[in-house]
């Protein structure tokens, strides 16, 4: 079993920056690929970023990139998110997820444990 828990959501102004945390418990966290997601009223859940065990490779969905920025610190089994030049429509619940798997990290269906959520709102 996995636990993760997520931090850092907020209210922000577009143009402003957030950095979400997750902190996982319950699996060797440096063989455990890591994602984040997003999913904004009415619509369907979206990754954002992904990382592999060594975070040697990421992933990034077209509308972040450049803007955000995943990374992960195995010491402290915690992975981050780091949002730069927010917009409105970066507004979202985020979710942390993880899996054993260190390969395909773009696809939802690859993980198995999720967080809770944390809010992201960014005001125009």
């Amino acid at each position: 079993q996995v636990q993760l828990v997520e931090s850092g959501g907020g209210l922000v102004q577009a143009g402003g920056s957030l950095r979400l945390s997750c902190e996982a418990s319950g699996r060797t966290f440096s063989r455990t690929g890591m994602g984040w997601f997003r999913q904004a009223p009415g619509k369907a859940r979206q990754v954002v970023a992904a990382i592999s065990w060594s975070g040697g490779t990421t992933f990034y969905a077209d509308s972040v990139k450049g803007r955000f920025t995943i990374s992960r610190d195995n010491a402290k089994n915690t992975v981050y998110l780091q949002m730069n030049s927010l917009k409105p429509e970066d507004t979202a619940i985020y979710y942390c997820a993880s899996t054993p798997l260190n390969y395909r990290l773009e696809y939802a269906g690859s993980y198995n444990y999720w967080g809770q959520g944390t809010q992201v709102t960014v005001s125009s």
